[in-house]
């Protein structure tokens, strides 16, 4: 089954940046206008784009919606986003702005209500972000860890049609190391929720592993941030690779 790939935006003072195991302190600016580099990335041939308001996860509020709306005035292409998304009125806004699916992640966790009655009310349109730091959910931009596993928390959702779980692992989150494929393929296989992987994509040899690890589970895409940013990883060669 092919694979999506989903190019990552992540916002940080209106601008694109990677951070390094989601330090804002170490941040690495890759483009001061996000409107331009969606429209590079659509241009590029990919059919989603995943944006990330990162002051908005720390705050919990949403701090970049001008790039944001930037983003949606110039791309055709689907659009995720997540970042400081705590309420209905929040999603609601999102959606009407033309955002097609809205990521819940620290209101997954302390709102599980939220995410379950926003899957009643958009039904196809909200994912739930688990990002984990050696197993357990982390929240408030990744500034706080909890108690709770990440399989415990994709399973309070498997009958509320969330449609989409993204797997992060934080610590190799920006570190070009591969994608921690025994935890996200452990995740999935108790999950019937499609699962899309995310954190330390640093070569196309990382996707090759992953099409492999991919086979047979409910894996159904990645995102990849600082690798395409660096070149590491071409979009031509990811696409054709994913796709294949």
């Amino acid at each position: 089954m092919p694979l999506t790939l989903y190019p990552a935006i992540d916002l940080k003072d209106g601008r694109c940046v990677r951070l390094r195991r989601g330090d804002m302190e170490q941040a690495t600016v890759y483009a001061d206008d996000p409107a331009a580099q969606a429209a590079a990335w659509r241009d590029a041939g990919f059919q989603w784009l995943h944006v990330v308001d990162l002051n908005g996860a720390f705050s919990g509020r949403p701090v970049n919606a001008e790039a944001v709306r930037g983003i949606l005035a110039v791309v055709d292409v689907p659009v995720q986003l997540g970042g400081g998304i705590r309420d209905q009125a929040g999603i609601e806004t999102w959606l009407d702005a033309g955002v097609r699916r809205v990521i819940l992640g620290s209101s997954a966790a302390k709102n599980p209500a939220l995410v379950i009655e926003a899957c009643r009310r958009f039904p196809g349109r909200i994912a739930v972000g688990i990002d984990a730091r050696d197993g357990y959910v982390a929240t408030e931009g990744w500034a706080e860890t909890s108690a709770m596993r990440a399989a415990d928390l994709g399973l309070r959702f498997e009958d509320a049609g969330v449609t989409a779980i993204i797997y992060t692992d934080i610590g190799r989150d920006g570190m070009l190391s591969g994608l921690n494929l025994e935890q996200t393929v452990e995740l999935s296989a108790k999950l019937t929720t499609p699962v899309i992987a995310s954190g330390g994509v640093g070569s196309l040899d990382d996707l090759v592993a992953l099409r492999r690890a991919a086979e047979g589970t409910r894996i159904e895409g990645v995102i990849v941030g600082r690798a395409l940013y660096d070149g590491r990883v071409t979009p031509d060669a990811a696409l054709a690779l994913l796709a294949a």
